[in-house]
């Protein structure tokens, strides 16, 4: 299996994209993982909000392929302990998932059509992160979910 994670406009904190390399580079020893980043124009950054996510939705289902397995992280998701986002992941591999995409959406969200069309809506805490700094944690924990899977030390319960 491999998986896609998309994301909205790059990562601007030194301190973000240090922890992002960690746990990607940690990562390879589990599974192939790559990056996609959107970039929008200054004009479309000019627009109101929902129009903003509607440019950001074109460009996302660009890089869709059919019979990907959409999970979109969104505050309104469903919010799963570590070891249940471990067994996530396993469901999908065993499912026999050619390809597993996360979407971490923009500073305002992602477009409705994109998330009713998804496969699954994942949030990863009541509270509110910024866009860029829930990179690293979506890093972090499919590092841990893959750990929790080869029953390795790194989690602890």
């Amino acid at each position: 299996m491999k998986i896609l994670l998309i994301q909205i406009e790059k990562t601007n904190d030194s301190y973000l994209n240090e922890g992002i390399k960690i746990y990607t580079e940690r990562l390879k020893n589990y599974v192939s993982l790559s990056v996609e980043t959107i970039t929008m124009n200054k004009a479309v950054r000019q627009k109101p909000f929902e129009e903003q996510k509607k440019a950001e939705a074109i460009e996302i289902e660009k890089l869709l392929l059919p019979g990907d397995f959409l999970v979109c992280l969104d505050e309104h998701g469903k919010q799963l302990k570590s070891t249940l986002f471990a067994d996530f992941l396993n469901k999908r591999m065993v499912s026999g998932c050619k390809r597993l995409v996360f979407l971490i959406g923009g500073p305002f969200g992602i477009e409705q059509s994109i998330l009713k069309n998804s496969s699954y809506v994942m949030s990863f805490s009541d509270m509110t992160f910024s866009h860029q700094m829930i990179r690293l944690f979506f890093c972090e924990q499919l590092y841990r979910g893959f750990s929790i899977l080869k029953n390795e030390k790194y989690h602890h319960e």
